[in-house]
């Protein structure tokens, strides 16, 4: 196991969950949208489900394709009680005391009788997550658990990665949509430095057969060059170790988009606006007729001095 890797053990109340989806023709749970979201945080080691599976016989076929273990139980009319919510408590008590390597349990459900089985595997260390339907999860749950993950939430994208080019190869478009999944992964994880290695033991956690060469690439640094080249990340290297960093997503810019951008800019309006000054008044002044000639010192007549 990797160092810093978290391990995780997902408990389906399967049940509870069907119910979320009554009434909705249009809708069936999905359980590879709920396990690709959950291997974004670490290594899922134990995965059961259950429920009386002679009423969700269609689910079986999916969930036994994602390696889900099924314990069958049956109806409450034969024994009385919840069976299913006792088992899942046990199984999870169980191994939240013979597995400690475990470090995440996840609760797939939204009934409030889980709570107390929260409170429990949070007194041993374990963290929480919960993942229910926003109709039918209780708000004891929700605010119990560490975490909790709406199914439908699930379904809408919470970022707007960049557009991968029709015109590539299969092979190529299929590593970079991997790659900007794993990406987004990450950020949504909150990790600050997405090195290189970790982005491709998420890549590998989403797709366990993921194989650079397959795609046609000698080494994962040539895979993320090429990325790099087509636009799709932006790339630094760290200068401690010289490895990769994948900084931001590319951005996809045409050429003289730049100076289009910069002439239809429009030069910032100012925050404040200034008042107009008034006009000073200027007083005014006589004019003097061009006929007339300026006014000068008066001459005065020449006499004779006085003996």
């Amino acid at each position: 196991m990797n160092e810093g890797e978290h391990t995780l053990a997902v408990f389906i109340d399967f049940e509870n969950i069907a119910l979320g989806f009554k009434g909705k023709k249009d809708k069936r749970f999905d359980i590879q949208k709920v396990l690709e979201r959950l291997v974004e945080k670490g290594k899922i080691i134990v995965k059961k489900a259950y429920a009386d599976w002679t009423g969700y016989a269609d689910y079986k076929r999916a969930l036994h394709e994602a390696a889900i273990e099924l314990i069958d139980i049956p109806k409450r009319s034969m024994t009385g009680k919840n069976s299913a919510d006792i088992r899942l408590c046990v199984d999870s008590i169980d191994l939240c005391y013979s597995k400690e390597h475990i470090e995440t349990f996840v609760i797939v459900s939204g009934d409030s009788d889980f709570s107390p089985l929260v409170s429990k595997l949070k007194e041993n260390g374990k963290r929480v997550i919960g993942l229910g339907m926003k109709e039918s999860s209780s708000n004891l749950l929700i605010n119990n658990c560490d975490e909790f993950i709406y199914y439908e939430d699930l379904e809408r994208p919470l970022s707007t990665p960049p557009r991968i080019e029709q015109d590539l190869p299969e092979k190529k478009k299929e590593a970079f949509q991997l790659l900007v999944d794993s990406v987004v992964a990450l950020v949504r994880e909150n990790k600050e430095v997405l090195w290189s290695s970790l982005v491709k033991e998420t890549m590998k956690r989403k797709k366990p057969s993921f194989n650079e060469s397959y795609h046609g690439y000698r080494t994962f640094s040539d895979l993320l060059e090429d990325a790099e080249k087509e636009g799709v990340i932006q790339l630094r290297t760290d200068s401690r170790s010289g490895t990769y960093v994948i900084a931001d997503f590319g951005k996809e810019k045409k050429r003289g988009q730049g100076e289009e951008e910069k002439k239809e800019r429009k030069p910032p309006k100012p925050r404040w606006r200034s008042r107009p000054r008034r006009p000073i008044p200027k007083t005014p002044t006589p004019e003097l007729a061009p006929s007339e000639p300026p006014p000068s010192e008066p001459i005065l007549p020449e006499t004779e001095p006085v003996i």
